[in-house]
């Protein structure tokens, strides 16, 4: 188990990464909470794999749990407000802890809710799918969805600790697993050969779920993912690289009111679809376009692109907390493991890269 330090404005905390990092849980509380009470907030699904386990290791410290939707739909301020409510009928003050046991959805909704509630209480995440242990958990970013689009609402807040044990992603259903899989490749895309070519070569046995080499993909993408926050906590530069194809994957998410896709399955899409327009833009090459690619598809099947205009895509993007003055931004390959952000790109050839998609997701 590797201890991974990531640097915060509020200060300093530590993703503990690697197979018994959940088994730290209740030192972990029992250092945080200290006089105040403690509150799990998971989802049904979770807490039927996972509950028993959680109230183990808790032991007295855990005063109530809380269960909420963890579907993408239910991301919303409603939910937010049902569990505010709950805990205040369970008798959260400001010294309360809450521990989020769960998915991306889980997380960013307790991180919201801890950011608001009492004006902010102590957040640790306990991750259950690989893209919260990679990459939601990690950084500080909570929020919620807007019918008129993804993340709208939210707060930067950070944890003060986040526990990414391996382990626990035995219990994930095969496409659940394989959707986090495709924000690894993200990482290797944006910064990191060297785990672009092991996921090349080693990709067989991640999907196996090899321990060894989905560990080390894991702690590759850990470090990566503090390294840029620790940097650029409130996205104010360099983090703007981890949006490479989320501007795609937030529109296509919106478009099919967030029922089509897992949300790592609409970034696999937003990849292929930014490795395109990087060509087109001619600062990508053909062949490290098809790599990418390549490696996207090799992880098993997607849900196929969208019956919507292109146009109304490109609408639904205009709403995207990356526009500037009404012009979309996007980040946009160079090479493998290096992006460039803030390309603006000609609204043709935008529409041209996104019936090319279509053609290509209709066809798969």
């Amino acid at each position: 188990m590797k201890k991974i330090r990531v640097l915060a404005a509020n200060g300093a905390y530590e993703i503990l990464c690697g197979r018994g990092a959940l088994a730290q849980l209740p030192q972990v509380v029992s250092r945080i909470a200290k006089q105040g009470t403690v509150f799990v907030i998971s989802s049904p699904r979770v807490w039927k794999l996972w509950g028993r386990r959680i109230e183990k290791l808790l032991g007295g410290m855990s005063r109530s749990t809380i269960l909420m939707d963890d579907r993408e739909a239910a991301k919303n301020l409603s939910t937010v407000e049902k569990a505010c409510r709950e805990l205040v009928r369970a008798g959260a003050d400001r010294r309360a802890l809450l521990v989020a046991v769960g998915g991306g959805v889980v997380g960013d909704v307790t991180g919201y809710v801890a950011a608001s509630y009492a004006r902010g209480i102590a957040l640790i995440h306990v991750p259950t799918t690989v893209v919260s242990q990679v990459d939601s958990a990690i950084g500080g970013k909570t929020g919620v969805n807007l019918p008129e689009g993804k993340n709208l609402v939210g707060a930067f807040y950070p944890p003060k600790v986040v526990l990414a044990d391996p382990d626990v992603l035995r219990t994930l259903p095969p496409r659940e697993f394989r959707s986090g899989i495709f924000e690894i490749i993200k990482y290797g895309v944006i910064g990191d050969q060297r785990l672009f070519a092991f996921l090349e070569q080693k990709m067989g046995k991640i999907l196996a779920r090899d321990p060894a080499d989905l560990n080390f993909a894991i702690e590759l993408s850990v470090a990566q993912k503090a390294r840029v926050v620790s940097a650029d906590e409130h996205e104010s530069g360099l983090r703007e690289i981890l949006n490479f194809g989320h501007t795609f994957a937030h529109a296509l998410e919106s478009v099919t009111r967030y029922r089509k896709y897992l949300h790592g399955e609409a970034v696999a899409w937003g990849m292929i679809a930014a490795a395109r327009l990087a060509v087109a833009n001619r600062m990508f090459s053909e062949r490290d376009a098809a790599c990418v690619v390549t490696v996207t598809r090799s992880v098993g099947p997607l849900p196929p692109w969208p019956g919507v205009a292109p146009a109304r895509l490109v609408s639904v993007m205009q709403a995207d907390k990356k526009t500037r003055a009404g012009r979309l931004r996007f980040v946009l390959p160079e090479r493998i493991g290096k992006v460039r952000c803030g390309v603006e790109v000609d609204s043709g050839m935008l529409l041209q890269v996104l019936r090319e998609c279509a053609s290509a997701g209709r066809r798969k």
